[in-house]
Order: structure tokens, then sequence, then C-alpha cells
């Protein structure tokens, strides 16, 4: 790999996504003091075109179609939903569902999945998912009785499939896994776990939050049952964003979720006396979408689509690929070791670089413009988002990087403990 700033530029000029960075806010500055944004994969730029977006449902649809204007909303959802399903999650149409927060996302289809395993009292979870993924799985296992197995993974290889086969057995209901680790990057086969839980009658649900948008999920393809996901990473529905539900068509009748709301009863306005789950992906709903949030998911998730997911991970595995190169390169001299799988096709689409100093060398970076984030115990993790990060962005921030590394101003920074006390 050719580590030079013109080879960083030159593959910008040959890049078949260049012309999305005009499309959002801030991504297309030249300026040598630019802001350099590693942080897409926890919280995407802002659109060209969601603030105009929210602008429209804000003074036509609720200024002049008031409440007239819910003939539309009640459609959002599912409309939505059949945009990911079909531009960025490898989906069918009646399959996915937007609406309400990861974690709820999360409790519901948990609660299903164990409800459709009867007498099984088993949940398995990765010991170093997202606290979220494990807070939900222990909460839904302590209030059923149940038992939460956590599974070991290492934090920078991730999770072993031989180690997550012998925890599977005839007592467990659920696994819940993510696709992307959190921390380090590190991708999990979908389609490999999924035959493995199937072949133990386990169901899976997977929280695709670290990489929709940047890696394909194909979830038809991989077979998969159950699946949730935010949308203010790499699909850059701003912070707050409802997230996703997938449910596959064939498990969707078997399944009853827990938060019986009057949006997935079956004749919402008959405003009945019981409960009854309408038929397909909207039982998942519960209550009132957030409508105004939900045109700015649209916007994003309209972006991902047009590019491509399968260009943008292309694209995403060569932009860490050179976080790598460069990090081997240059600041490996001064204790930074490459804390994510080297692989890119085991990686997702973002680098953790391990460092003693990892938090003062965050906020050192933040200062000169680079915005990364920090993961304990000691990771700086790079998020450089396809769909609008330049190859010489990654190649002037890991610059910087470097300079902080050499000249050693990053140590005057407090360490995080004496920020904390």
């Amino acid at each position: 790999m050719d580590l030079t700033r013109a080879a960083s530029a030159a593959a910008d000029d040959a890049d078949p996504l260049a012309a999305f960075r005009a499309r959002f806010t801030g991504a297309d500055d030249d300026r040598p003091d630019r802001l350099l944004y590693l942080d897409g994969n926890s919280l995407g730029r802002l659109p060209v075109d969601t603030p105009a977006a929210i602008t429209r449902v804000v003074e036509q649809e609720w200024g002049r179609g008031l409440v007239g204007s819910w003939d539309t909303w009640v459609e959002q959802s599912r409309r939505i939903g059949d945009l990911l399903a079909d531009g960025v999650l490898g989906a069918r149409p009646g399959e996915v569902l937007v609406g309400d927060s990861t974690s709820v996302d999360l409790y519901k289809l948990v609660v299903a999945a164990a409800d459709a395993r009867p007498g099984r009292d088993v949940l398995v979870c990765c010991a170093d998912d997202f606290p979220t993924d494990r807070y939900v799985t222990a909460g839904v296992a302590a209030a059923r009785g149940m038992t939460v197995r956590e599974v070991a993974a290492h934090i920078d290889a991730g999770l072993d499939l031989d180690v997550l086969a012998g925890a599977l057995d005839e007592r467990v209901a659920v696994v819940v896994l993510s696709q992307v680790a959190y921390r380090s990057g590190a991708l999990v086969d979908i389609a490999a776990v999924t035959r493995l839980a199937r072949n133990a009658g386990a169901l899976v649900v997977w929280d695709l939050s670290h990489g929709a948008g940047a890696v394909p999920a194909d979830l038809t393809a991989a077979g998969a049952d159950l699946a949730v996901g935010c949308t203010y990473k790499y699909l850059n529905g701003g912070p707050g964003a409802p997230a996703f539900l997938y449910v596959r068509r064939e498990l969707q009748p078997q399944l009853r979720q827990p938060i019986w709301g009057w949006f997935g009863q079956r004749d919402q306005f008959a405003m009945g006396a019981a409960y009854d789950p309408a038929e397909g992906v909207d039982r998942f709903a519960v209550g009132t979408p957030p409508v105004l949030a939900m045109a700015a998911v649209e916007v994003g998730a309209r972006l991902t689509a047009e590019a491509g997911v399968e260009r943008l991970a292309e694209k995403g595995r060569r932009l860490t690929d050179l976080v790598v190169g460069l990090a081997d390169a240059w600041p490996a001299g001064h204790g930074v070791t490459v804390a994510s799988p080297r692989d890119a096709g085991r990686r997702g689409s973002h680098v953790s670089l391990g460092h003693p100093g990892a938090w003062q060398l965050t906020q050192a970076l933040i200062d000169r413009g680079v915005v990364p984030d920090f993961r304990t115990p000691d990771r700086l993790r790079l998020g450089p988002a396809p769909l609008y990060t330049r190859f010489v962005d990654v190649w002037d921030a890991m610059d910087r990087l470097r300079a902080l590394l050499e000249d050693g101003s990053w140590q005057q920074y407090p360490t995080e403990r004496s920020r904390v006390t």
C-alpha cells in the first residue's frame, strides 16, 4: 500500500462516492486547518437536505395539514422500514419497522423470542458487547427467572465461534449479539452464527448498530431471525434518531412483543377493549412514532441506499486499511498498537488503536481539530464514515496524531481518572 498523501489524494480523485461529500454539512471543506471528523461511527454528519425535510414536516404537514397529516405519518414507520430493508439491510418488504429506540426494540424482540421458546431458561450474550445489549438481556432474564450465559470474547479479535458453539445447548432460548464489536470493530458472521443457533433450537437477535450503513448485513441471505439497529451513526439520522427492528417474515405470526400499544393493534382506530396484534411487522409497533425525527432518518437512509452498501463497505475497508497502514508505519514506535483485526474482511468501518494514554491522546487530538473517540480501557477509536470521509482526511488525521506522539504534548492532558475525580 502506498502510504503517501499524494496516493490518498489520488484515491479521492478516483472515488466513485466522492460526490456524496457535498451532500453533508462540512464534509467538503478543503482548508488545511479543517475539522477532521473521524467519529461517524458514533454520530453521523448532518445531511444538507435534512433541515429542509424537517422544515417541510413542521411548516406544511404540521403547520398547514394539522391532524390531517396523520394520513401520511401513520405509514412512515413502514415506509422508512422498507427503504432500509431494500437499500441497506438486505431484507424483504414488510420486515423492518422504524420508531422506538434501540434499547426498547431490543427488549421487545428478546422477550418475544424468549416467549417463542417455552421451556428454555437461558439467554446468551457476549461478555464484551455494548452495555445496553448486556443490560437488556440481564433485565429480561431477571424478570423471567432465566439465566444469562455470557460468552467470553477477545477485546480486539472479537467472538470465537467455537467458544459460542460451546455455550449453546437445549436450554438456550435466545442469543443476543452485535454484528460489529463496538470497541475493536471485529465482525461476526451472521450466517454462521444463525446456523449454530438454529441447530441448537435458539433464536438470534442481532444488534446492527455499529455497522448498519457501512457494513452489509444481508439478512435474508444469512437467514437471520431478528435484528435491531440505530440510525444516528452511519445512517446519519441525527442525535436521538429512532431505531429500526427487523423480524423475518416467517417468524412474524409466531411472535408477540411485550409492549401492547395502540399502534401495534390490528384495528387501531376501532379503540377496541382488548389488544389484538396487527398482522406482519406492524405488531411490533407500540405508540405514536417521533414524526419529526423520522423525517431526518428518511433523508439519511435514502442517501445510504443511493450510495449502495457494497460500495460503502469497499471504501470503508480501504479507509480503515489506510489507518492500519499508517499506524504501523508512523506511531508504532511511540507505544501505539493496532487493536482491531488486521484483515479488512473481519473488520467493520472503524479501527481502534491501543495506547496507555489513549484518553489523553483523544483530548489532544480534539484540540488539534481531529475528532475520534475513546473506549475503555485504553482505546483510541477512529471511525472514517465511507459516505463522506476522504482518504486525505484519514491521512491528515494520522499525521496530526504522529506529531502529537513525536512532540509528547499529549502528556500535558489529565488522565481520565483525574478528570472523573
